[in-house]
């Protein structure tokens, strides 16, 4: 049976054995699933969801009680004051841009403290140039690099204390680095370091990747405001696209009005039946990411057997649903994600090859047989052609399905 899918004896045999080394980490992320499911669960009984808050609204979305009380629950699941849930968000990438110009005026300082962000804010900040960059609009960026995956506290003490400072930055997963992604426990020491030299600085977290892989987030622990995606984590796999920006009201407010216009904000936006796949996705997110957990943890330690270098590895704690596999061979990177394409449920005949793509300087493979474009909380596999050929895995929206990919994909491995 396995073998008519291409999956070997061998690969097979690896597999099986590695998941029983791991089933104590299994049942800690089981436990985390179920604390997250009784949060969700709280929140749709607390705003008494019913069959109305479901329905679709046109226009310029005026009176959408759905979309209220969708954005409330969500507020009440990420234990913020407040939320902006909606499916004009392009992207993650879109909602930071939008938050971005939000919080900052001319004159005004960006200080990311967790290095250089993601590819894709490049030409937001101006880091590369733009004519329609935060840059161009007389923002400035300053920019404080992690020692040993953690913060530079004196650094950062020094810029906070002899500079004004509008906003601060942390970027939690890694992107297309090679440090490690930043836990809760770290994001959560370096907010009270900075709020304890000002409590004016608005510390705003990219939490992209890491939503409900611990059963806190960062505005919990003090972020003023967080922006993540909802092709990712909390879409849960079954929100077509948007994003969400949750945190302080009067922040919150203001991207509203960034996103529409000011006077109209939050109040216009039409859900276009959107809250439905919104709220069922919030609803699967704890068990979805806990399968993409498992999924990265098992990819970990059998790569680590078949003696490829990793990061996490299986047994590390993890901030986000990505795997690192360090190749140092292109044809292994492209060979890898290949594999990977080719257990998707969609486009499972296409061939992945290196390509250009928007906003990145480095050819990029990309291996995502998804039922939506782009998500990555469906098991994907993407990584830049450039040193050390890093393979950059996330998602697996039902865990059996991750654990036959690997299976499938090794077998391709070892037969090249």
């Amino acid at each position: 049976m396995y073998e008519s899918y291409g999956i070997t004896k061998e690969a097979y045999d690896l597999v099986n054995e590695c998941e029983k080394e791991l089933q104590d980490i299994y049942q800690k992320i089981d436990m985390t699933c179920e604390k997250n499911s009784l949060k969700v669960l709280k929140a749709f009984n607390e705003y008494q969801l019913s069959e109305v808050h479901l329905n679709a609204t046109t226009g310029y979305g005026y009176n959408d009680i759905g979309r209220d009380v969708c954005e409330k629950i969500f507020a009440r699941v990420l234990e913020s004051e407040d939320a902006l849930v909606r499916n004009q968000f392009i992207s993650g990438s879109h909602a930071l841009n939008v938050t971005l110009f939000a919080l900052l005026r001319p004159g005004d300082t960006l200080l990311s403290i967790s290095g250089l962000p993601y590819d894709t804010l490049h030409e937001v900040i101006g880091i590369k140039e733009n004519a329609s960059s935060l840059a161009s609009f007389g923002i400035n960026y300053e920019q404080i690099d992690l020692i040993d995956n953690d913060f530079d506290y004196e650094k950062i003490r020094e810029v906070l204390e002899n500079e004004k400072i509008k906003v601060i930055e942390i970027q939690r997963s890694k992107g297309y680095s090679t440090r490690k992604s930043l836990t809760m426990a770290k994001v959560a020491k370096v907010i009270a370091f900075i709020k304890n030299i000002s409590r004016d600085v608005i510390v705003m977290v990219d939490n992209c990747y890491c939503e409900m892989v611990s059963d806190e987030e960062p505005t919990k622990v003090g972020a003023d405001i967080m922006v993540g995606s909802l092709i990712k984590n909390l879409g849960g796999g079954i929100a077509q696209n948007g994003a969400y920006v949750a945190g302080r009201s009067d922040l919150v407010e203001l991207v509203g009005e960034r996103l529409t216009l000011p006077g109209e904000g939050r109040e216009v936006g039409p859900s276009l039946g959107a809250n439905r796949n919104f709220l069922q996705g919030l609803f699967m997110a704890p068990s979805v990411v806990a399968s993409s957990l498992k999924t990265a943890v098992l990819t970990s330690l059998v790569m680590e057997k078949m003696g490829y270098d990793v990061e996490p590895r299986h047994d590390e704690e993890r901030a986000d649903i990505v795997q690192n596999i360090i190749f140092r061979n292109r044809d292994m990177l492209i060979k890898y994600c290949q594999g990977i394409q080719s257990s998707s449920p969609v486009d499972s005949a296409a061939l992945p090859i290196p390509s250009d793509m928007p906003g990145y300087d480095d050819q990029v493979i990309m291996a995502a047989g998804a039922f939506v474009q782009g998500s990555s909380i469906e098991l994907s596999c993407d990584g830049p052609l450039r040193e050390p050929y890093i393979a950059y895995q996330q998602g697996s929206l039902a865990y059996p399905y991750g654990k036959l990919a690997i299976m499938k994909t090794i077998s391709m491995l070892k037969n090249k």
